[in-house]
């Protein structure tokens, strides 16, 4: 089969791995070892000469780790691959590859609140300052600009907040000023969503979600639309700072990602049946999801989105004391702060992932203290839907008790 036009549910198998290089194993192998022998001493100056392929030492590159970048230059539609060990180091490689001391970096309105901590830390070490707007249509993304601005770097959705940034128009915006624009494009996976396809430069993922799906694995995955500036970035940010993935990670993920696409269709079903449910309760004020049709992008959502993936956001009427004690009613369904697996996980962002984001900057970004985030599992949605509802009860019993003690 030509590989141009396989489906990706064949592709997430299949790509990047022939079986008759490899002793003919079905499975991957796992390569697990930290440097490579030469024949001769010839064999080792021509490799690290560039001279002649073949594996050197394995941060500078492994087999099984190769496989993994392989598949996932399939998937995103990209001309090459990095894997790096966890989506922070993804984040830092790609930013340090596109900036210089004094550079300027545009970005969505939202971020994650550790790539927000870089961009602090980048701003103060090496003067790259950044703005985080948001980029809704083209005018936004033109005034937001600035002589200095190396790149444009958006989530969408965005973290925590559900909002969607406008790619056709930021990419547009940005083709005309020939900056680049990356796109982290963790909380959709490949499966619902291909920047690259749209003209994105860079597509980002931490493959500790639902590339792994299974949470036993730490790791980020850089994919980009031009091979030899990947390659570039190989050769010297990624091997000089040496953020790399372990082989055995990679190894996971690719065993992990041979189910993405059924997986998925399990959290979209399971997340689309929550959301129908919370709209219903009494005490949920506002529900955030980009497939609901009461989403401000709807429109957007249906347009650069297959589906509207497995991450759901919601306010309770309260604050912080409500949303916690609504997270501690809960049985089934796990506080933690990742997403993707097969648990259903819910987590305070005001408290959890985004407290190191300056109160003020998390207000601005619709980061409330009675906002959370929960990403939907693979259980039956059924014993979800009733630990969510027996929470519910739990708690609009205890405020009852709270105030006839009161008086």
């Amino acid at each position: 089969m030509n590989k141009k036009n396989m489906n990706m549910e064949t592709a997430v198998i299949h790509t990047g791995y022939d079986s008759n290089l490899h002793h003919d194993s079905l499975a991957t192998p796992l390569y697990q070892t930290s440097t490579f022998s030469f024949a001769n001493a010839e064999e080792g100056e021509n490799r690290f000469a560039g001279n002649c392929e073949g594996n050197i030492y394995s941060r500078l590159g492994n087999p099984t780790v190769r496989v993994l970048e392989e598949r996932m230059k399939e998937i995103e539609y990209g001309q090459g691959a990095l894997a790096f060990g966890s989506g922070m180091a993804a984040v830092s490689a790609i930013l340090i590859y596109l900036t210089k001391a004094g550079d300027h970096v545009l970005c969505s309105k939202g971020i994650y609140g550790c790539t927000f901590g870089l961009l602090e830390i980048l701003n103060e070490k090496y003067g790259i300052t950044h703005t985080l707007t948001s980029l809704r249509t083209e005018e936004e993304v033109e005034q937001a600009i600035r002589p200095e601005t190396a790149c444009i770097y958006v989530e969408t959705p965005i973290n925590p907040t559900m909002e969607l940034v406008n790619l056709e128009a930021v990419i547009a915006v940005a083709k005309k000023h020939h900056i680049q624009v990356v796109v982290d494009n963790t909380f959709s996976s490949p499966y619902l969503q291909n920047p690259l396809l749209m003209g994105a430069d860079f597509v980002l993922h931490s493959a500790t979600k639902y590339l792994n799906g299974h949470g036993d694995v730490v790791g980020g995955v850089l994919v980009g639309r031009d091979g030899e500036e990947m390659e570039r970035l190989r050769s010297t940010v990624q091997k000089d700072v040496g953020g790399i993935m372990s082989p055995f990670d990679a190894w996971l993920l690719l065993r992990g990602m041979k189910t993405l696409h059924v997986r998925m269709d399990r959290h979209i079903d399971n997340a689309k049946k929550i959301v129908a449910f919370l709209k219903q309760q009494p005490s949920v004020k506002k529900v955030l999801y980009p497939f609901d049709e009461s989403h401000p992008q709807y429109n957007i959502a249906t347009k650069q989105m297959r589906e509207g993936g497995g991450l759901i956001s919601f306010e309770l009427e309260g604050g912080k004391k409500e949303a916690q004690a609504f997270m501690n009613a809960l049985s089934l369904i796990k506080i933690a702060v990742s997403l993707g697996d097969p648990e259903t996980l819910i987590q305070h962002p005001f408290t959890m992932t985004h407290a190191g984001v300056p109160p003020t900057e998390r207000i601005d970004m619709g980061i409330t203290d009675s906002l959370l985030r929960l990403s939907a599992g693979l259980e039956h949605s059924d014993d979800l839907l009733e630990d969510l509802g027996q929470a519910f009860d739990k708690v609009k019993l205890q405020s009852v008790g709270e105030v006839l003690s009161s008086n």
